[in-house]
């Protein structure tokens, strides 16, 4: 019988679509294959279940999708785990003594030195190598901050200098410019000279200014 559904997907049908998908990725199986169980419980096709899975559900497990597939990656893990630990002690049947024996323990080569302490060793000189540069560094600048709040401060004290010279320069202008004048008003004083002239009658008549 072909699954033929028009109704609408309900809040349950959802929730159990989405449960199985989870489980499904979870337990590393596809996602196809929950579909198509979920289809078979819904009566749905399993490309409505995909459909519905795609449009409208699965951006609302978002973050449940990640932890399924981070606990599925743990589950092949932990499986990798448990099979190596199985295929590294093999057990050996001495059908002549009829018990079982174990391996005789290997004796452990030293391991070669690894590349990668050599890798790590040259990026510590280099951190070292920048670690001193930055040094000499900062110790130029502050040299060079020390040099400038020298020079400021030496600037500051001509420039204090300079305003002093100044101002005895404007003094001496300006007793200058009262000695000029004073000079001028003596040299006035002393130019005036009396005149006289003779009057008709002989007597001397002195002319003012």
């Amino acid at each position: 019988m072909p699954k033929v559904r028009q109704d609408a997907w309900s809040h349950e049908d959802d929730l159990l679509l989405a449960e199985t998908v989870l489980r499904h990725i979870r337990e590393g199986s596809t996602q196809l294959r929950a579909f198509d169980e979920v289809g078979d419980v819904l009566n749905r096709t399993s490309a409505a279940c995909g459909f519905r899975w795609n449009a409208e559900v699965r951006q609302k497990y978002e973050q449940a999708v990640e932890l399924a597939k981070k606990q599925r990656k743990e589950r092949k893990r932990e499986e990798a785990k448990k099979s190596t630990t199985f295929s590294a002690s093999p057990v050996y049947y001495n059908h002549t003594l009829d018990h079982v024996e174990e391996p005789q323990p290997k004796t452990e080569e030293p391991a070669p030195v690894s590349s990668h302490k050599e890798m790590e060793l040259a990026d510590v000189i280099d951190f070292l190598k920048q670690l001193q540069q930055k040094t000499s560094s900062d110790q130029q600048l502050q040299k060079l901050e020390k040099e400038n709040e020298r020079i400021m401060e030496q600037n500051r004290r001509l420039n204090q200098q300079l305003d002093a010279v100044t101002e005895d320069y404007q003094s001496l202008i300006e007793i200058m410019d009262r000695a000029r004048k004073m000079v001028m008003f003596d040299d006035s004083g002393d130019s005036y000279k009396p005149q006289f002239r003779m009057e008709k009658n002989g007597n001397l008549e002195n002319i003012a200014r």
